[in-house]
C-alpha cells in the first residue's frame, strides 16, 4: 500500500514522501496515529493545500515533547526485581514497566515510546532510548536490583555480581584454609599422644 507521511516516521521517511509499506502496518499503525494518509490522487492533493499546516503542528509538537520530556534525557530510574545469584531475573522488564517507570504526573511515557527490542532479564544498568515525538529522543538509564542497597552500589559502578562471586570464592578458600589446619591441629594431637603412651609402657616394663 503506498501512503504519504504526515510525519517522519523512523526508517520509513520524512513528512510529504510517498512510500510503499504492508496493508497491516498502514491500517494499524500509520492511518490510526495520523502519521500518514492512503497516497490517492485526493490525499496529495489536500496534503499540498496542507503541507505548510502539518508542518507547523508537527514542529510544535516536537517542540512541545522536547519542553515536557527534557527531565529524562540522562534521567535513572531504579526497579527492584527477583534474580537469582547469577543476575538472571525471575520474570522480565517489559516496555510496560519502563514506560510506568519513566512517567510522571506532569508527562506521561507510553510504550510505545519505549525502543526496546527485547524484554530486560538481567539485574545491572540499562540505558534505554525513549522516542517523545518523530524528532525527539531521550537516554534513561534503567537501573535493575534486587535490593536498593544494590541499586545504589550499581549506580557507583560496582558490578554487584561479580563482587558477590568474589566474596563467596573468598569466603569459600578463608573455609578451606581453616579446615586445612584444623587437620593440621588434629595430627599433631594424635602424634603427641601416642608419645605419652611409649613413656607410660616404658615405665611400667621398668
Amino acid at each position: 500500500m503506498q501512503v504519504v507521511l504526515l510525519e517522519r516516521v523512523e526508517k520509513l521517511g520524512a513528512i510529504g514522501d510517498v512510500v510503499t509499506v504492508k496493508p497491516g502496518y498502514a491500517r494499524n499503525f500509520l492511518l490510526p496515529q495520523a502519521k500518514a494518509l492512503r497516497a490517492t490522487n485526493a490525499n496529495m492533493e489536500r496534503f499540498e493545500r496542507e503541507r505548510e499546516a502539518i508542518e507547523k503542528l508537527n514542529a510544535e509538537r516536537a517542540e512541545k515533547a522536547r519542553e515536557e520530556g527534557s527531565h529524562l534525557d540522562g534521567a535513572t530510574f531504579v526497579l527492584i526485581r527477583q534474580a537469582s545469584e547469577s543476575g538472571q531475573l525471575y520474570g522480565s522488564v517489559s516496555t510496560r514497566d519502563i514506560a510506568d517507570a519513566a512517567s510522571t504526573p506532569e508527562f506521561a511515557v507510553t510504550r510505545g515510546m519505549v525502543d526496546l527490542n527485547t524484554a530486560i532479564k538481567t539485574l545491572g544498568l540499562h540505558e534505554v532510548r525513549l522516542i517523545l515525538h518523530a524528532d525527539v529522543d531521550a537516554t534513561i538509564t534503567i537501573n535493575i536490583a534486587r535490593t536498593e542497597d544494590e541499586a545504589e552500589r550499581q549506580a557507583q559502578g560496582e558490578d554487584v555480581i561479580a563482587s558477590a562471586a568474589d566474596e563467596d570464592r573468598a569466603l569459600a578458600e578463608a573455609q578451606a584454609v581453616e579446615l586445612a589446619e584444623s587437620g593440621v591441629e588434629g595430627d599433631d594431637d594424635e602424634y603427641g599422644s601416642n608419645d605419652a603412651d611409649a613413656e607410660e609402657t616404658e615405665e611400667t616394663e621398668s
